[in-house]
């Protein structure tokens, strides 16, 4: 059997950094973690290929060579999904569609031969013995969660590395929380799963084996969901950075409990994380327990980021606005914490309701849901009836943009995290990073309109805290994708 692994390309989003990319001459953030880790669950004999569309084309001759096509994807890329099943039926290959946008039921997959939903490691077996047997079903529902203990490391050796800006590793699924809006929860459930710390340690050594060097993604949702396990893990990952020459910079997702716990803050810095994502969502006590968020209620949110900041890891923000209990004068205030944060990396979304969620259902129960979403967090497209005016909504949002992404906003902010950061692990640099250090000073200090901010930031950052000259100028590079997609954000008509 002739498997063709098969990934869908995304648009332009915030977490896309496709502006943000060049200067590095790579092409996309990750390879597509959940296709890699099928792939390692198929039989030895299986021939198989993949094809990331987000770094190359998909030729006619790769879809002549399969016997089957495997896809998987997120909401987002619902419409180039679509299209890759059209070309893959019209050659005669049959398709096989998983991943997160089958949860949803979405429209995008009505094509696909087979559709999987749940976690893939309790349906693979019998999926792969009914595709041999010619007898394959429509659907294949995965009953119950996934031993992430039995969870094989991922086929990286299909993928083309050096495309990438960083390499993806899980640890866990699930998350301990209970949010009104997310689908985590519904996806992976509530009870943290984790693998062991040899798995874990032994897909770095994959990575380091294959020549990586560089930024490692640990892409769980909830990173400290279960931290007495992460307590156990991190000093071994530790150990092992050092004894390999710390060849990886780490970076993940958590909830904000975790600047509560200064040894797991440590711990986390000792085996080199240098950057977390945290859904802070509103600055709003009453936005954030009427979700369900209630680590947040229970956080002073300010004193939580700066602790986090001070331990040397930079905070990247997640901020919603659109709660049914948002006052007149959220956008104001989601504005000023952003800045009081010292938050450069803001990703600002209007809220949505998501498939499957307690959100949806209950929206659902008051007439309220207009469309399903497609995800894409850089369209101001409603997909509820919210209890805000819809057109001060969206225009609040654009203004909340336009605010933090403009340049000397943004540069402020990125100056003010810096002066923050406590000891931070020192970052091996690589060619690439020298590329993009020419490339940013080239583009944004020569030709970009905003030169002069972005000038006086490399410039203070010199004077202040030379050590972080390369975190200011990717952040700097980084900054420069917001800008665009801002900028095309206050251009679209409110919808």
């Amino acid at each position: 059997m002739k498997v063709l692994l098969l990934y869908p390309k995304f648009p332009d989003t915030f977490w896309s950094f496709r502006h943000a990319l060049p200067f590095i001459g790579k092409r996309s953030a990750y390879p597509p973690l959940g296709l890699l880790t099928v792939s390692a669950m198929l039989p030895p004999h299986w021939e198989r290929k993949l094809v990331d569309l987000n770094v190359e084309e998909l030729r006619d001759k790769d879809i002549a060579w399969a016997d089957v096509a495997f896809l998987s994807a997120m909401l987002v890329q619902g419409p180039s999904l679509a299209q890759l099943i059209a070309r893959c039926r019209e050659a005669g290959v049959r398709t096989v569609v998983g991943g997160p946008v089958t949860s949803a039921g979405n429209p995008s997959y009505e094509g696909a031969d087979h559709v999987v939903r749940g976690e893939a490691e309790r349906v693979i077996e019998e999926l792969v013995s009914d595709l041999e047997a010619g007898n394959a079903r429509r659907g294949y529902e995965a009953a119950g969660r996934a031993d992430m203990t039995r969870v094989p490391p991922p086929d990286l050796r299909l993928a083309r590395l050096r495309r990438y800006s960083s390499m993806p590793i899980q640890y866990s699924r699930g998350c301990p929380f209970s949010c009104e809006f997310c689908d985590v929860i519904e996806l992976f459930g509530r009870i943290p799963r984790t693998k062991t710390a040899e798995q874990v340690l032994e897909e770095f050594e994959q990575l380091y084996r294959m020549g990586w060097r560089g930024s490692v993604f640990i892409v769980d949702d909830n990173f400290v969901g279960n931290r007495q396990a992460i307590k156990d893990l991190l000093p071994r990952l530790a150990a092992w950075m050092r004894a390999h020459g710390n060849p990886f910079s780490l970076f993940t997702q958590a909830s904000i409990n975790l600047a509560e716990d200064d040894e797991l803050l440590s711990l986390m810095r000792a085996a080199r994380f240098n950057k977390v994502f945290i859904g802070i969502e509103t600055p709003s006590a009453e936005c954030n327990r009427a979700a369900g968020k209630m680590q947040n209620v229970k956080a002073d949110l300010l004193a939580c980021v700066r602790r986090i900041q001070e331990h040397g890891m930079e905070v990247m923000g997640g901020f919603i606005v659109g709660f049914d209990q948002d006052p007149p004068e959220i956008f104001e205030r989601q504005i000023a914490f952003i800045r009081e944060a010292a938050i450069p990396i803001s990703m600002v979304g209007v809220l949505i309701a998501l498939p499957n969620t307690r959100l949806w259902r209950r929206l659902s129960e008051e007439g309220r849901i207009l469309r399903q979403s497609m995800g894409n967090n850089t369209e101001a497209l409603l997909n509820f009836i919210p209890r805000m005016d819809p057109e001060a909504l969206l225009a609040g949002y654009r203004k909340v943009l336009a605010s933090i992404y403009s340049p000397s906003e943004y540069f402020e902010r990125a100056q003010a995290m810096i002066s923050r950061l406590g000891i931070r692990p020192r970052t091996r640099l690589v060619g690439s990073d020298y590329l993009a250090l020419f490339r940013s000073f080239v583009q944004q200090g020569i030709i970009a309109r905003y030169r002069v901010p972005y000038w006086r930031f490399i410039g203070r950052t010199v004077l202040r805290t030379p050590k972080h000259l390369g975190l200011a100028v990717t952040l700097a590079i980084m900054g420069h994708h917001f800008f665009i997609l801002s900028r095309r954000m206050q251009s679209k008509p409110t919808r």
